[in-house]
């Protein structure tokens, strides 16, 4: 197990910034999922950490031990780039064993510890095959399979799953967390997708725009983020984010769809704000309940289980989700009466991006969208 430390590690190319002094503790033995949308400096903190890339500024720790200048091949890392990198004349068992026959390790060696990763990863009738006759998840599987059997302390899974169809990424990621739980390492995992984040992640780092926007406990970084930008970027359906302003003595911050009483945290208090609210938070409104605010229904996009729907509320555009089943009585330019759930909201000033507190009510006066 090795507990990783970045300290203030900078990265330019050209003068251009690719990372802007970066300082995270990284969890031993979990599983950390590094977020963010493309171009947001997690493959380039990555390529650094293995050795591929040299910080301008900055140092990078295993264990207190500084590996800033370790070469790459003296680091203990296991990696799995984005692509298969699979060698189309060689057979799958040969594909994987390849790292470790050029290590000179004992063939009967080799042998055990490929069909141990062939078995966690379910590929041991796939062994004889070329990679021509593989799928892409089975080719996917092969190249997880090379790189997590490095004796390694850490392995680095760079967007292993892009470009893998729905059903093959939904297998492959539950495989990869009962692989994790079984090696003890350490894992981290790149990915653009804010859905993936949530479902692989222990511990989740949000960065953006080769910044670190937050990093914590996947629930926490999702329930009680403490950064506007991490609202907005974890998450699927994406957070509503609603622009309003708040009146500090009496604690009320006024938005388009109604006014919040909120309960302030430490911190300066301003009065530009912008709220954020999940969209579970916003519901149907009960049968004889009085609804917060009436929309239209301008989207219904079915996922399976549940389905999102987009309501119009004057200029505004609010995101649901409410069971699938309920979308049978929901049909495009439908009345769509709405609640905020009471603990909901979170309020952020507009300028920082700080969290100033959350909702601990809301009303509003009766009107259509």
């Amino acid at each position: 197990m090795s507990h990783i430390r970045f300290e203030g590690v900078s990265k330019t190319y050209r003068g251009a910034i690719a990372l802007d002094r970066i300082d995270l503790d990284v969890e031993p033995a979990g599983l950390t999922v590094f977020s963010g949308p493309p171009g947001s400096g997690k493959s380039v903190l990555m390529r650094i950490l293995i050795g591929l890339e040299t910080p301008s500024a900055g140092r990078i720790f295993f264990d207190g031990q500084d590996i800033t200048h370790v070469a790459a091949a003296e680091r203990t890392i296991g990696y799995v780039p984005q692509s298969f990198a699979l060698f189309p004349h060689m057979s799958v068992f040969d594909n994987i064993a390849y790292p470790m026959a050029l290590q000179g390790v004992p063939r009967a060696e080799i042998t055990a510890r490929v069909d141990q990763a062939a078995g966690m990863l379910r590929i041991r009738p796939l062994l004889a095959k070329r990679p021509s006759e593989l799928s892409g998840g089975e080719k996917q599987r092969a190249a997880i399979a090379r790189g997590i059997l490095k004796n390694a302390d850490i392995f680095i899974l760079d967007d292993p799953l892009v470009g893998l169809d729905f059903k093959l990424r939904e297998s492959l990621m539950e495989d990869l967390k009962d692989m994790r739980a079984e090696i003890g390492a350490t894992f981290l995992y790149i990915t653009s997708d804010p859905l993936e984040a949530l479902t692989m992640a222990e511990h989740l780092v949000v960065m953006d725009g080769g910044r670190l926007v937050e990093a914590g406990p996947v629930d926490a970084m999702y329930y009680e983020p403490s950064r506007l930008r991490t609202a907005e970027l974890v998450g699927f359906p994406r957070c509503n984010i609603l622009p309003g302003h708040l009146d500090a003595p009496s604690l009320m911050c006024t938005t388009a769809i109604g006014t919040l009483r909120i309960a302030l945290e430490d911190g300066a208090v301003s009065t530009d704000a912008m709220v954020a609210i999940r969209p579970e938070d916003i519901a149907p409104a009960v049968s004889g309940a009085a609804p917060l605010g009436v929309g239209e229904v301008a989207l219904v996009e079915n996922l399976g289980s549940e389905a999102i729907v987009y309501v119009r509320f004057g200029k505004t555009t609010l995101v649901t989700t409410i069971p699938a089943q309920a979308t049978a009585h929901v049909d495009l330019g439908d009345a769509f009466p709405f609640v905020v759930r009471r603990g909901g909201p979170i309020v952020f000033a507009r300028a920082s991006g700080r969290r100033m507190g959350r909702a601990i009510g809301m009303t509003a006066e009766m009107r259509n969208g």
